[in-house]
C-alpha cells in the first residue's frame, strides 16, 4: 500500500510475520496521531520498541511525525517520538526532533450547567433531573455527543433519555459493544438518522463521526486533557468554536468541573510522564523479535536502548528478562512453564521457534488489566463484552441490557456468554470494573486552590466569569464552602488537611482524613496508614476506603 493506517498492536503483528514484513522496506514516514494518548502508558512503551524494530528493518530511517492538540511538556513527548542513538561512549543520545508548536488555540464555548437549583439540596437521586436536561440539549442541536465516565452509565442514560423522548433519539456507544455495532452507530450519527450517542472515552479520539454541534459531559472527566479532547469533538471544522456543557451531579463534582474549565481556558493540561523500563512489555517484544530473526544479545540490547522508554535499562535487567524467557523460572513453577526462546550462550545467539511466533502473534499487545467475556448469539454472532465479575454473578436465564437491547443468558461458557433476545423483559444493567479514573495530581492542586479561594473570598460573579458556572452551580459552591468553614473553621484545600473522628451507628471508630490530593496520592497513603494502624493496635478488622478527596479508616 501507499499509505497504511494501522494500530500499534497490528504493526507489531505485521513485523512478527514473515509475509507482513515484506511491505515495510520502502517506508518513508511514520505518523503517530494523538501521541499523547499512548506516550504515558505501557502501550506507548510497546509502540516505541516496535518503531525501533521497524527502523532496523527498513533501508533508511523513516521520518517520524507525532500529532496532538493536548501534550505537555513538548520536550518529553519529542524524546518519546524520536528515541535515541547509541553514542560513542555507549550511552544513548536523543535523536534530534523538531518541535512545531503552531500556537493556535481552538475557540471554545464552555458552560457549567447544574441540573437542579441547589446541588446541596437534591432530596433523593439527581439522575431524574439529568435526563430532561440532556434531552433538551439533544433536541436543540442536530448532532450531540454525551460523554459519561463508565459503560454502565452510558447504557442507563441512553435508556432514560429514550424513555423521556418516547423515541430512539440516543444510543449507547462504548468499548464493550461489538466493532460492527459501533461502526453502524458511527454511520447512523454521520448520516443524521441518529441525533445523539451516549459514549465513554471510546469517542474521545479521532474516529470519523461527521459534524458534531454540541458535546455534553456528565460529571467530571477527572483530567483536563480528557475534557479538551471530548469538547474538541464539537465544531471540528476550521473557524467553528467547540461548544461544550459540563453537568455536575454533586457539589464536589461541581468544584472539580469548575477547576477543569479554568484549566482548559488557560491551556494547562496534565504533563505526560513516559513509562520507563516496563519489563513485562520488554519480554513480549523480545519474544516477538526473536521469533522472526536470530539475534546477538548485545545487538538486541542496543535496539531496546534506542527506544526512549528503555534508554536507561541496564544490561543486567535485560539479561534477567532474556534468561527468564529461555527457561530460568523458580523451581516450584518451572515444570508448568515452557521456555519461549533459546539463548545459546556459547555463540551468544537468541533463537526463537514457531511456537514463539505463535505466542507473539496471539498476544500482540500489552497485557490487559481485566478479564472480559464475549457476548454471542447462538449462531456465534458477536454482540460485545461483559466484565468477568458481572458474569460470575450471573446465572443462566438472567436478563441484562447491552447496547439498548435486552438479552437473556442461554449459556455461560469458559470464555463467552451465549444469549438470546428478550425484548420487553425487565433487565439488569451490566457493570465493568477498572473504569474508575483517579483525578490527576495537577487538577487536584487546582481543586484545592479553588476551595481556598472560595473560603477566603466567596464570589459568585467570579465563578461565572472565570469558571463558566451558571447561577445555580455558583450559588451551590459558595454555600458548600461556607457550610464547611462554619462547621470546622477550616476548609481542606491544597495546603490544609482536616482530620475528623466519630463513632458510627455500630460503635466502630471512624477516622476521616479530608485531603483534596486525588486518588493517586490518597489510595497508597490510605494503604500505608491502614498497615501502620494494624501493626500499632493489632486491629485485623480495620477497613480503609479512599477517594479523590479523602481517606476513611474504620476501626
Amino acid at each position: 500500500p501507499h499509505i497504511l493506517i494501522t494500530t500499534p498492536e497490528s504493526l507489531n503483528i505485521m513485523l512478527t510475520t514473515l509475509k507482513g514484513r515484506g511491505m515495510f522496506s520502502g517506508v518513508r514516514a511514520v505518523i503517530v496521531d494523538e501521541i499523547h494518548a499512548i506516550a504515558g502508558t505501557k502501550r506507548g512503551a510497546h509502540l516505541a520498541l516496535t518503531l525501533e524494530r521497524l527502523e532496523a528493518l527498513v533501508e533508511r530511517p523513516p521520518q517520524r511525525i507525532g500529532l496532538s492538540a493536548t501534550q505537555r511538556p513538548l520536550e518529553e513527548v519529542a524524546r518519546f517520538l524520536g528515541g535515541c542513538e547509541t553514542g560513542t561512549s555507549g550511552t544513548p543520545a536523543f535523536r534530534p526532533v523538531t518541535i512545531v508548536d503552531c500556537g493556535m488555540t481552538k475557540e471554545m464555548e464552555i458552560a457549567v450547567e447544574s441540573p437542579v437549583a441547589d446541588l446541596g439540596n437534591i432530596g433523593g437521586s439527581i439522575w431524574p433531573a439529568v435526563g430532561p436536561l440532556v434531552l433538551r440539549h439533544i433536541r436543540a442541536s442536530n448532532t450531540t455527543l454525551v460523554f459519561v465516565n463508565n459503560r454502565a452509565q452510558a447504557e442507563k442514560i441512553a435508556a432514560r433519555v429514550n424513555a423521556l423522548a418516547e423515541e430512539e433519539i440516543a444510543l449507547p456507544y462504548h468499548g464493550s459493544l461489538a466493532r460492527e455495532r459501533r461502526f453502524a452507530l458511527e454511520e447512523r450519527l454521520k448520516a443524521g438518522s441518529l441525533r445523539a450517542l451516549i459514549t465513554t472515552s471510546s469517542l474521545e479520539l479521532g474516529i470519523d463521526i461527521g459534524s458534531v454541534d454540541l458535546v455534553i459531559q456528565l460529571q467530571s472527566p477527572k483530567r483536563v486533557a480528557a475534557a479538551l479532547q471530548r469538547i474538541g469533538r464539537a465544531g471540528h471544522t476550521l473557524g467553528v468554536p467547540s461548544r461544550g456543557i459540563l453537568v455536575p451531579t454533586f457539589r464536589d463534582d461541581a468544584l472539580e468541573i469548575a477547576a477543569i474549565v479554568a484549566a482548559m481556558r488557560a491551556g494547562d493540561v496534565e504533563p505526560t510522564h513516559v513509562v520507563q523500563n516496563a519489563l513485562d512489555v520488554l519480554a513480549q517484544v523480545v519474544v516477538a523479535a526473536v521469533s522472526v530473526d536470530d539475534w546477538r544479545s548485545e545487538d538486541l540490547f542496543q535496539l531496546v536502548r534506542r527506544a526512549y522508554p528503555y534508554h536507561q535499562v541496564t544490561r543486567g535487567a535485560f539479561d534477567e528478562v532474556v534468561a527468564m524467557l529461555s527457561g530460568k523460572y523458580p523451581s516450584d513453577i518451572a515444570a508448568e512453564l515452557e521456555p519461549r526462546i533459546t539463548w545459546d550462550r556459547v555463540n551468544d545467539r537468541l533463537i526463537g521457534s514457531r511456537a514463539a511466533r505463535m505466542t507473539a502473534v496471539i498476544s500482540g499487545g500489552t497485557i490487559p488489566d481485566r478479564g472480559l467475556y464475549t457476548v454471542n448469539l447462538p449462531d456465534r454472532t458477536r454482540l460485545g463484552e461483559l466484565d468477568e465479575e458481572f458474569v460470575h454473578e450471573s446465572r443462566t436465564g438472567d436478563v441484562f441490557q447491552l447496547g439498548s437491547s435486552t438479552w437473556r443468558i442461554a449459556a455461560i461458557e469458559h470464555d463467552r456468554v451465549v444469549v438470546t433476545p428478550a425484548p420487553g423483559t425487565p433487565a439488569r444493567m451490566p457493570f465493568w470494573h477498572g473504569e474508575y479514573m483517579a483525578r490527576s495530581l495537577m487538577l487536584s492542586h487546582r481543586v484545592g486552590a479553588l476551595r481556598r479561594e472560595l473560603a477566603e473570598a466567596p464570589n459568585e460573579e467570579r465563578l461565572a466569569t472565570e469558571y463558566g458556572c451558571d447561577a445555580a452551580t455558583a450559588n451551590s459552591l459558595v454555600k458548600y464552602v461556607a457550610l464547611q468553614r462554619a462547621a470546622t473553621g477550616i476548609v481542606p484545600d491544597d495546603r490544609n488537611i482536616v482530620i475528623e473522628q466519630f463513632r458510627d451507628e455500630t460503635g466502630a471508630v471512624r477516622i476521616v482524613i479530608h485531603a483534596a490530593f486525588g486518588g493517586r496520592i490518597n489510595a497508597p497513603w490510605g494503604m500505608a496508614l491502614a498497615q501502620r494502624v494494624r501493626e500499632a493496635i493489632n486491629d485485623t478488622d480495620l477497613q480503609v476506603q479512599t477517594t479523590d478527596d479523602g481517606i476513611m479508616l474504620r476501626l
